[in-house]
């Protein structure tokens, strides 16, 4: 029997798939420890220091998701029956089973935007009235990049607009940066120019970076105080998890210039995929996430012929005919175009 090599699998399912890099895990071996829960892990202090810096914030801390990361956030930020206005596709309340509402008795007042970009005059809107028979509207929530949006960036201005609203209205601002490096590394900008504005941030460390696993919020030293209590409470107090810790610091020092090839690579699977029969971009590729969508196609169908042929990409959920396709660390040049290649035969 001829030996036949292994498929090569090129996955594009996420930015999340990636895995640590030689020098990543030595840097993770390497890691000074302590017992974090008494706030003794040198490594996550460091990490918490770098991230509040960045963001120009008090005070930061680590926590093992994105998911834990925006609930701790809203639950610092609001009281059972209390309501937050976000997009209608925001994380939040599409990816987080159920949490604000199961953990907090929060509701969410849903707007639907443009790429889920909010404008102000939908957010004024929105806020509810003062008086009895209302839920208090506590919380604006952002999200940048905005994944239902195709990775969509906020343009400043606008953040700024919104924060303003906010304000004005007696609301808190948070700012759900899971992907902020990708929204920097498009508008040229710092990521304490997003989070000026935000009462509470978080970013993810495992999406883009390449950490095995990790977020951090940030915000003031009483807020993070609180957080950090929150997080005890739902099993997040971890202990020698410098040893994470040092993946994240590796990452910010490593893997966010690098961040513009993912969207340099996404366009180009764009370009290639669009010209596929039958094929169409629903919303333009700003960042490192694509959208295609095939007339007349089940995405479901399409996914799993991919797999066959070694492509790995998701539907993407908001209709029946269109997939996401995410770049990432560990997907280069090379990969895009085999996989356009096997695409164009697939999808024929």
């Amino acid at each position: 029997m001829l030996y036949q090599p292994a498929m090569k699998t090129i996955d594009l399912r996420s930015d999340t798939v990636t895995r640590p890099t030689a020098a990543m895990r030595e840097a993770m071996a390497r890691a000074e420890v302590g017992d974090d829960v008494y706030g003794e892990d040198p490594t996550v202090n460091r990490l918490q220091e770098r991230v509040a810096g960045l963001l120009g914030k008090e005070a930061a801390l680590f926590v093992p998701s994105g998911t834990m990361a925006n609930q701790l956030c809203l639950g610092v930020l609001t009281r059972p029956g209390d309501e937050i206005v976000c997009d209608h596709g925001a994380h939040c309340i599409s990816f987080e089973t159920g949490a604000l509402s199961a953990l907090w008795g929060v509701q969410a007042r849903t707007v639907v935007a443009e790429r889920g970009l909010l404008e102000p005059a939908q957010v004024e809107a929105a806020i509810r009235p003062e008086g009895d028979p209302y839920p208090r509207t506590r919380v604006l929530e952002l999200e940048n990049t905005h994944n239902r949006g195709g990775g969509a960036v906020y343009p400043l201005d606008r953040i700024r607009a919104l924060a303003a609203v906010a304000e004005r209205r007696g609301l808190a601002v948070h700012l759900d940066g899971a992907r902020l490096w990708n929204a920097c590394a498009a508008s040229g900008l710092r990521p304490a120019d997003y989070a000026a504005s935000a009462t509470t941030v978080s970013v993810c460390l495992s999406k883009g970076l390449g950490a095995p696993v990790g977020s951090v919020i940030s915000s003031t030293k009483a807020l993070i105080a609180d957080a950090r209590r929150l997080r005890k409470r739902l099993g997040g107090g971890m202990r020698q998890v410098g040893i994470l810790a040092a993946a994240g610091l590796y990452a910010l020092d490593h893997h966010v210039e690098r961040l513009g090839e993912d969207h340099a690579n996404a366009r180009r699977l764009a370009e290639g995929l669009g010209a596929l029969r039958g094929a169409s971009l629903p919303l333009p590729v700003e960042t490192n996430l694509v959208f295609v969508a095939f007339e007349g196609r089940s995405a479901a169908d399409l996914s799993r012929r991919l797999a066959a042929e070694g492509v790995l990409a998701n539907p993407e959920g908001s209709r029946p005919d269109m997939l996401r396709f995410v770049t990432h660390l560990d997907v280069s040049r090379a990969d895009v175009d085999e996989a356009l290649r096997i695409a164009a035969r697939v999808l024929a």
